[in-house]
């Protein structure tokens, strides 16, 4: 009844007050898609279905088919029948947003996770936000500071820019989103637990928890045995609460892992409705969905914050050719890749220097630190292309003097690379150590 109580409090349409009920039957249910008499109800409507002996339980309208709504529900092993009542509850347009939510850990619907009291707030947000006119859009002109000693030197990201992490299964990235969010010097944290196992799930709450002590950190956490509907709600979720404080002018890092899983929640509710499947299955309407969602975030207009945004997306067998990743590449602002082959020798974070790019840096940073970052890339290529070569004697040192300065600067290379998750490198820090570095040979 949790679920019921946070739709009505979020409700705009109010009809429980009406002198009359919208509402119909279920009539047929195939799947996971039930179809009901027709009532008017726009997309996204919320509804609840009356079952014998739960009382009742939350659905949404997701589309409409041969003079019919039809419904998913937000649970899937709900019993439901033939005749069962489906009343609108909720137009499911608006969600209960404020300072009441810094610290929680909330559900895709809004519910507390953290045994806490039911979080109460006076201010609404639309759950698919605000159109905001790009030419309004403050510029990308600041250094983010992330506290990782390589992106912040390396691949300096922009306050309002939006960045991809892409990778495979077990290369570090769990624990690369947990430092950007303890060291981050950010207003607000909004991070998105989309899809992920609830193990993942349990874990990433408890580290972050540890670290928040100024209850800066805002979690919505939709693990992968829930609905798709609620995974999709969740991921607008994190959205808007980061929309709204943008707009009251704090800077906010957003952090959703994964973009990939919302991709797939998307794919489920496509194919159920008769969606045509495309590229490795994915119908037209999750290619539309991934820029509608990134480009949400960003800089806000004048007298509002920013949110800088990290989308974790997943490269299946480590192809970064998939539909997604694409798609999501196209959209982003930079991407930020995790090697296999660096985790698999102990540099962790496994960032992948060489294919890493920040598209936004060279506008943010001054020309020495361009000239410091060119080089140690440099370095680094220098000395992946020639590795093999001088492993198997078939260079004598002294031929080449790049190819002697990257091996022997390897090592120190790694030292900058690597960084303990228990240690922050701020960003002044991060570029003092890369002037030290290079200036060894320069």
């Amino acid at each position: 009844m949790s679920i019921i109580k946070q739709l009505l409090k979020d409700n705009v349409i109010k009809n429980k007050k009406a002198h009359f009920e919208v509402s119909g039957l279920v009539r047929s249910f195939e799947g996971n898609i039930i179809e009901t008499d027709p009532f008017p109800a726009t997309v996204g409507s919320i509804c609840d279905i009356e079952i014998p002996n739960i009382q009742s339980i939350s659905a949404e309208i997701i589309g409409f088919r041969n003079n019919k709504n039809l419904i998913a529900m937000h649970q899937l092993d709900s019993n439901v029948k033939i005749g069962s009542k489906v009343r609108l509850i909720s137009d499911g347009i608006n969600l209960s947003v404020g300072d009441e939510l810094l610290g929680r850990v909330l559900d895709g619907m809004g519910n507390p996770l953290d045994n806490k009291k039911e979080v109460i707030t006076n201010e609404t947000w639309p759950l698919y936000g605000k159109i905001i006119n790009p030419l309004q859009r403050n510029k990308v002109d600041k250094p983010f500071d992330v506290g990782v000693r390589s992106i912040n030197a390396l691949m300096t990201i922009g306050m309002g820019q939006r960045i991809g992490i892409i990778a495979g299964s077990g290369v570090g990235k769990s624990i690369l989103l947990q430092m950007m969010s303890k060291y981050a010097e950010a207003d607000v944290v909004v991070v998105g637990l989309i899809g992920e196992r609830a193990r993942e799930v349990k874990t990433m709450v408890e580290t972050l928890k540890k670290y928040d002590e100024q209850n800066k950190i805002i979690i919505i956490a939709v693990p992968a045995d829930r609905s798709p509907l609620l995974r999709m709600k969740g991921a607008n979720r994190c959205t808007a609460i980061a929309e709204y404080f943008r707009s009251k002018g704090k800077n906010v890092l957003l952090i959703m892992d994964s973009l990939t899983r919302v991709a797939h929640a998307k794919r489920e509710i496509g194919l159920a409705l008769g969606e045509q499947p495309t590229s490795k299955g994915y119908p037209p309407s999750v290619i539309s969905m991934i820029p509608s969602l990134i480009e949400r975030t960003g800089n806000g207009v004048e007298n509002e914050g920013s949110i800088t945004a990290f989308y974790t997306v997943l490269a299946d067998a480590d192809d970064h050719n998939d539909p997604v990743v694409d798609s999501a590449r196209a959209i982003l602002d930079g991407h930020i890749i995790l090697s296999r082959e660096q985790s698999q020798l102990g540099i962790y974070p496994a960032i992948d220097i060489k294919n890493s790019i920040s598209r936004i840096m060279d506008d943010i940073v001054n020309d020495e630190q361009i000239k410091l970052a060119k080089h140690f890339k440099k370095l680094v290529s220098i000395y992946q292309e020639s590795r093999d070569l001088v492993l198997m004697g078939g260079y004598t040192k002294g031929q080449d003097n790049s190819i002697d300065e990257a091996h022997e600067m390897w090592p120190k290379i790694v030292d900058f690379i690597k960084q303990d998750q228990n240690i922050k490198s701020t960003f002044d820090d991060s570029i003092t150590e890369l002037k030290a570095l290079i200036n060894i040979k320069e």
